[in-house]
């Protein structure tokens, strides 16, 4: 199949290689053109680790051309790239063309679903909890540290959710757990909770650009604060009766550790040699992508539900203090979508049926 990846990071780069290994054709289109600029003076994409490949990828020249020659349409990209890619691809979308989101968050999926029934279109979109690759891209080259075994996936409208698992499951193989809906998705997404707590305690490093392994210094504190921002998420998910992984799962499936408390799975995992590297600038999507996109996203849901998330609003709070930059209003997807102003049954309507299957 013909699929085209909007972005062109590590996790774009990472996927665009297992498709390519699993028989595929993937297709890259930069929203910069800085991303894709070696591919285009002929340098091929070298894939290290988990993937090991090395390929001349295609490169779509603008949005219109990725969207127009793709079966299928992902978004690997950044949380804070979404509403603008999602405006640029929206007018090119055909009637059942079906979109992914790796991974998908602050409710991104209702956002695209609004300006496709603008248009009457009717294309389900497909949201992940997670990405499928993990790993940092340098220049053409990508070192994949893991490719996930399991990927929580649903799709709006819901009724297109099995369609969801078995076209996934032929791109990427059977990995796909079908989740209870949107909701579910926009709570099983564990970056922002997790990076809040290795960023946060780890700060100064990243301010340094220092060189860091990650997993080695979630530490004994770095892990509960984790294991506390996950009894927040989880019991949001419970008053909306939804079922989540933990973290504890999370990290098994994703990194294949034994489950034990978060800071010893890490060290297992650093010992592995699976633990990577954490940031080397206080510029990054830890805190530009997942405070906004993530932990705001949370803390107002909890809202929504009665249910208080306090260290996710402290570290919503915290990050801004430290950047002196307010991130409660970074995020450009939930006043798209009005998610102040909707009700829990309002925000559940649309997340069973979408805009443009209402």
């Amino acid at each position: 199949m013909n699929v085209s990846i909007l972005g062109a990071g590590g996790v774009a780069f990472g996927t665009a290689a297992f498709l390519k290994q699993a028989g595929h054709t993937p297709t890259l289109w930069s929203p910069s053109g800085k991303g894709t600029a070696p591919f285009k003076a002929g340098e091929p994409l070298v894939a290290e680790g988990a993937v090991q490949l090395e390929f001349l990828p295609r490169i779509a020249s603008d949005c219109a051309q990725a969207v127009s020659d793709a079966d299928v349409v992902m978004i690997c990209l950044p949380g804070f790239c979404h509403k603008a890619t999602m405006d640029a691809m929206a007018p090119h979308i055909r009637n059942g063309q079906p979109i992914i989101i790796s991974s998908h968050s602050s409710f991104g999926a209702l956002y695209l679903s609004k300006l496709l029934a603008i248009r009457g279109i009717r294309a389900p979109i497909i949201v992940w909890g997670t990405t499928l690759t993990t790993g940092p891209k340098n220049g053409a080259k990508v070192h994949v540290g893991t490719v996930r075994k399991k990927i929580d996936v649903a799709a709006v409208p819901e009724s297109e959710t099995a369609a969801a698992v078995a076209l996934c499951s032929k791109l990427f193989g059977d990995r796909f757990v079908e989740r209870d809906g949107l909701l579910a998705i926009a709570l099983s997404n564990l970056n922002p909770q997790n990076h809040l707590a290795i960023a946060l305690m780890n700060l100064t490093r990243m301010e340094r650009g220092e060189v860091w392994g990650q997993a080695e210094n979630v530490t004994p504190a770095v892990g509960r604060l984790i294991e506390a921002l996950d009894l927040e998420r989880i019991a949001i998910a419970q008053a909306l009766g939804l079922k989540v992984r933990t973290v504890q799962e999370h990290f098994s499936l994703s990194f294949h550790v034994a489950q034990a408390n978060v800071s010893d799975m890490n060290q297992e995992m650093h010992r592995n040699g699976n633990g990577g590297f954490g940031p080397k600038t206080a510029e990054s999507r830890y805190v530009l992508e997942d405070v906004p996109f993530g932990l705001e996203a949370t803390a107002q849901l909890g809202r929504l539900v009665g249910v208080p998330a306090p260290l996710h609003e402290a570290g919503v709070a915290l990050f801004s203090g430290a950047y002196g930059r307010d991130f409660t209003k970074e995020n450009d997807l939930l006043p798209a979508i009005a998610m102040e102003s909707l009700s829990l049954e309002q925000l559940k309507a649309l997340c069973r049926n979408g805009a443009a299957f209402a």
